[in-house]
C-alpha cells in the first residue's frame, strides 16, 4: 500500500481521472490518504479523515511512508485557525498560503517536521482534544459567512453545503462524512421543528426524495448554510425561506441532533 499527504494549499479531488472531471471535494494541506489505484497521471485515493474515494493528479501527490501515515492518525490533530495564514517551508525558503481547516501534522511550538519536510507556522492553531459545544460550533460557522458557493469546495474561497458542515464540525472535534446523503445517517432525528436547537443539522431533499442539501441550525428559526454563498436564512417546518427571493429555496426532510 502506498500513502500520501497533501503539501499544497488545496488539491482538487475529482470524480474521474481527468482534469475535466467534476470536482467532488478538496484536500487540505496536511491531509493524508492511501493510494488504492495507481495510474500514469492520476491516483485513486481514500482519505484518512473520512474514507472518501476520489482521484487526484499524480503531479500533486507527495508520498510518505506507512509509519508516518499511521503516526499522524494516532496524534491529536492541529488545524490552521485563521481564514488565511502563510506556512514557511524552511528547506526551500518559500511560503505557502493555508486556509482555515488545513491540517498541521506533528505541530509543536510553531514547527512541523516529518521525514524530509520542515515547516514553520506562526499563525493561530486549533488543537482538537474534545468535542466542543454547540455555541462554539456556531461561532466557528459564522467565520465562513459570505464565502462563495463552490461544488466540491471546502475553503472560505469556495465551499459547498456538506463541505461547510463537515469542516466546521471537524474543527470542533467531530468526524462527519463528506456528503450530505452520508451525513444524514448520523445523529438522532427530531420529530418537530420546535424541538430543534443550535447545533442541529437540517437536511433537505429534492422531488425524487434524495438528500441534496444540509445546513446548521442557529436556533429553531434560523439556519446557516452554503447556497450561493454561506448565509443565514429563516427556517421553519417547510424548509429554508430565502429573504432575497422571498421564496422557499429548500424543502425540509429531517432534522438530526449530532451535538
Amino acid at each position: 500500500m502506498q500513502y500520501g499527504i497533501c503539501l499544497l494549499s488545496l488539491v482538487p479531488a475529482r470524480k474521474e481521472p481527468s482534469g475535466a472531471s467534476e470536482m467532488v471535494s478538496q484536500l487540505f494541506f496536511g491531509e493524508t490518504y492511501s493510494v488504492i489505484e495507481n495510474g500514469d497521471n492520476w491516483l485513486k485515493i481514500k482519505t484518512a479523515f473520512d474514507n472518501y474515494e476520489c482521484w487526484i493528479s499524480a503531479k500533486q501527490h507527495s508520498r510518505i511512508n506507512e509509519s508516518t501515515f499511521l503516526q499522524i492518525q494516532k496524534t491529536n490533530p492541529h488545524y490552521c485557525n485563521e481564514i488565511t495564514q502563510s506556512l514557511r517551508n524552511k528547506l526551500s525558503a518559500s511560503d505557502l498560503m493555508l486556509t482555515i481547516g488545513a491540517h498541521l501534522p506533528f505541530y509543536k511550538e510553531g514547527n512541523l517536521s516529518f521525514e524530509s519536510h520542515v515547516f514553520n507556522f506562526s499563525g493561530l492553531t486549533r488543537s482538537v482534544t474534545k468535542k466542543e459545544s454547540a455555541e462554539e460550533i456556531i461561532r466557528c460557522a459564522k467565520l465562513y459567512l459570505n464565502a462563495p458557493y463552490l461544488w466540491g469546495g471546502k475553503s472560505p474561497f469556495g465551499i459547498d453545503c456538506s463541505g461547510f458542515v463537515q469542516t466546521v464540525f471537524k474543527l470542533n472535534g467531530y468526524k462527519l462524512p463528506r456528503d450530505a446523503y452520508q451525513q444524514v445517517e448520523l445523529g438522532e432525528p427530531l420529530s418537530f421543528v420546535e424541538e430543534a436547537s443550535a447545533g442541529d443539522l437540517a437536511f433537505f431533499d429534492n422531488e425524487e426524495g434524495h438528500i441534496v442539501h444540509v445546513g446548521l441550525l442557529l436556533n429553531n428559526e434560523q439556519i446557516i448554510h452554503a447556497s450561493g454563498s454561506v448565509r443565514i436564512d429563516k427556517f421553519d417546518h417547510y424548509g429554508i425561506f430565502n429573504s432575497d427571493t422571498k421564496k422557499y429555496s429548500h424543502l425540509l426532510r429531517v432534522i438530526k441532533r449530532i451535538v
